[in-house]
Parts: structure tokens; sequence; C-alpha cells
């Protein structure tokens, strides 16, 4: 038997394959959000069914999560993202207690209890300042790649202060720094070290055990970083950290949940 995750994320579909077991991962991968995004998932799902050469008569249950989780009409149950991220991770990183997720829309701060499961959670889905939308604009505005704004902002030796808590005024700030002759790479290493300051007044003071870091932003150079210097510990990304949410949904439908 197979059971199957999907993560529904406002950025990115991402779709992942487990074996009857839960022990190993038999297929995963992504793509780009859009409009459509029954079309996407389903595409995604079977595409990964042809190269894997998996037989879609074995696939006992689908479970989708994240942004558009409602809009997967082929999954059979659905379960939220702070659930899911929990799973996905404990799979990953088994020691892990707390969990940071910065996506594209919105960014979590979750805290697991010892067998796992989720004992609290702080989530910002109403601000972009704290999410990888602002990097996006950011990168935007300096007329770079996201993929190179990391490493740019890792020459900075005097990263620029943003204050605006919103990411519209943000924008705003950055045109002024730029018309001030503020380096790009000060104003990119400002952007970083502001969204690890939210996330860290997300956290307060309950920072405990492992702290692993997940979602799309993980993979930016020097958030890392930033995050450890903010949190004060250290934070370790999870293996292919955009795919937690999915891994965690497909283990959910293994376990019935």
């Amino acid at each position: 038997m197979l059971y199957a995750g999907i993560d529904a994320g406002s950025r990115t579909v991402k779709v992942v394959f487990l074996n009857a077991r839960g022990k190993a991962i038999l297929a995963q991968g992504l793509v780009d959000q859009g409009v459509h995004q029954e079309a996407l998932a389903r595409h995604l799902f079977d595409r990964l069914l042809r190269e894997k050469k998996l037989d879609q008569s074995r696939i006992r249950k689908v479970v989708a999560t994240g942004y558009g989780r409602n809009q997967i009409g082929f999954a059979h149950a659905t379960v939220t993202e702070i659930t899911c991220q929990a799973a996905g991770v404990r799979f990953r990183r088994p020691r892990a207690r707390t969990i940071v997720d910065i996506g594209g829309q919105d960014s979590k701060f979750i805290q697991l209890d010892a067998d796992g499961s989720v004992r609290d959670f702080a989530m910002n889905d109403r601000c972009a300042a704290g999410t990888g939308r602002f990097l996006e604009v950011t990168a935007g505005r300096l007329g770079m790649d996201l993929s190179a704004l990391g490493e740019v902002a890792q020459t900075s030796r005097d990263p620029a202060r943003i204050s605006s808590m919103c990411v519209v005024f943000a924008e705003t700030e950055i045109v002024g720094l730029l018309a001030a002759g503020v380096k790009p790479s000060d104003i990119a290493a400002g952007v970083q070290r502001s969204i690890a300051q939210r996330i860290a007044g997300m956290a307060g003071r309950n920072i405990a055990g492992s702290v692993c870091f997940t979602g799309g932003v993980a993979l930016v150079p020097g958030m890392v970083q930033v995050l450890e210097s903010a949190l004060k510990v250290p934070v370790r990304v999870v293996p292919d950290p955009q795919l937690t949410g999915a891994l965690g949904a497909a283990l959910l439908a293994r376990t019935g949940r």
C-alpha cells in the first residue's frame, strides 16, 4: 500500500508518497502554485507516480494540508498545516521540540511535547513582513533574484534597521534607504534580521529543546545564522524543508489520524 500527502501552500504545491510502513519516502516533488490548485496538484501527483513507476491502485489514502487544502478534491481528508508540520519534522528530527516554519505568506512557531504532539503554537498570517514575501519584495526592489539575496546579505557589515511593521510601508522604507545611499547588502541583511526578530517576538521566552527550521525561507543563505542570533539558540534546517508539511500529511494518512 501507498500513502500520499499534498501540501497546497501559498507559493508551491508539494507531494510526498510513503510506503506501507511509513518509513521510506518513495517519491516527492513540488511545483509553483497557481490559480488552478487541484489541477496542479493532480499533475504533480500523476507525474511522480509515472516517474517512480508507482501503481496508483495501491494508494490507500491521500491527505491534503496547507493554504489550499480544501481545493484538493481527490484527497480523502484534510489536516491543518500545524499538525502536519509537527509530524513531518519529528520524522526527520525525532528529538525536535520547537519548529520555526517560514513560508511565502505566513510564519509559524510551534512547540512540541516529548511525544511529538503539538503543545502550543503562534502564527503570523496577517502581515507579510515576517514571511518569504518580504524577501521577494526586497529582492525586486534591489534588482536581484531571490536566490542571490541571501548571498548579498552575508557581505554586509552594517545591516540597515527596518522599523516598519507592514511590508507595504517597509518597501517604502527600503526605497528611502536606497535613495540615502545605503548599500543593497546592508538592506538585504536588515530585512533578514527583521524577519528573524519577528520570529523571536512570536517565540517570547518559550524556546525548548532542539529548534528546527522549515519552509522555503530556510533555504535562503544566511537565514539560519540571523535566526540563531535572534533566538539565541542553535537552529537546524530540516532536510527538504519545503516538504515537511506534505511529508507529515502522508504520515498522518498512514496512521489514519
